[in-house]
């Protein structure tokens, strides 16, 4: 075998692997995920004779609400999907007719692109929660949503306890911080959308009534649907891994093959 032909074997064999790297390391900066909001701890250790820390995010707690269709819901059941959620009431005269509208648009952007049109609900999920449950009802709930067009599978409209709302809104999703001027602890009147992660991690605020602001969250719940656990390792180098036995069986066959190849023959022994 020629060193020409040695080489280009040699690049076959490596250059899946050193191509994974190579990607990797210039895309890491690449793209700017959305940014993650309230630490509840942040853990200290040493990994591989390096100190690192570990942020440990605040996930939003477990609330138990009636839905639109009187279904009893709960947000443990939404783990895995992408949250999109908003705070209105009914007889709302200003900004909840048009934050409404404008999440029927975000509803109507998941239509898949096949000729079925039906939504892709696997990764989304939509949230309004009443801030007057005492007067929108399930039946009151149940109108509103048939009037803006929402789809009961991929948007549930809440109602429940008052106080079990108002602490999600105030504890959990912390509207009070982020929408300070607009958010009253007596009653929650606010433009802002919340986008919380699969793993129910708040990864966004965005102003509901903003055409900008509504393109920004569109994009980050695409980014936040492609999002990998950084402790999972990636798809791509576990395939790797798992034919590093076919790479040495390679290599060694090749090693093998040139030293055969050239050895250099014995010389016929004359009489």
């Amino acid at each position: 075998m020629s060193q020409k032909a040695l080489l280009a074997l040699c690049i076959a064999i490596f250059l899946p692997v050193i191509s994974y790297f190579i990607v990797k390391g210039v895309s890491r900066d690449a793209i700017h995920m959305p940014p993650h909001y309230y630490a509840d701890d942040v853990i200290e250790g040493v990994k591989n004779g390096k100190q690192v820390s570990d942020t440990i995010w605040h996930q939003v707690a477990n609330i138990k609400l009636r839905n639109q269709l009187g279904d009893s819901v709960s947000l443990d059941s939404l783990r895995g999907r992408i949250i999109v959620a908003d705070f209105f009431f009914t007889h709302c005269p200003s900004i909840c007719p048009t934050l409404t509208k404008n999440m029927k648009g975000l509803q109507d952007a998941l239509k898949m692109k096949d000729v079925t049109k039906r939504l892709d609900s696997s990764f989304v999920q939509f949230l309004s929660f009443t801030v007057d449950p005492q007067r929108d009802t399930v039946e009151q709930l149940r109108k509103y949503a048939t009037h803006f067009g929402v789809n009961p599978d991929v948007w549930w409209m809440l109602t429940g306890p008052k106080k079990t709302i108002y602490d999600f809104a105030l504890n959990e999703v912390k509207l009070g911080l982020q929408d300070g001027e607009g958010v009253d602890s007596n009653f929650i009147h606010t433009q802002k959308l919340v986008v919380i992660d699969k793993k129910g991690v708040v990864r966004g605020y965005y102003d509901g009534l903003d055409t900008m602001a509504l393109s920004k969250l569109a994009e980050d719940i695409t980014l936040l649907m492609l999002e990998k656990d950084k402790n999972e390792p990636s798809p791509v180098l576990a395939q790797i891994v798992s034919i590093w036995p076919i790479y040495i069986a390679v290599i060694i066959a090749v090693v093998l093959f040139v030293w055969i190849t050239r050895r250099p023959a014995k010389e016929p022994k004359f009489q």
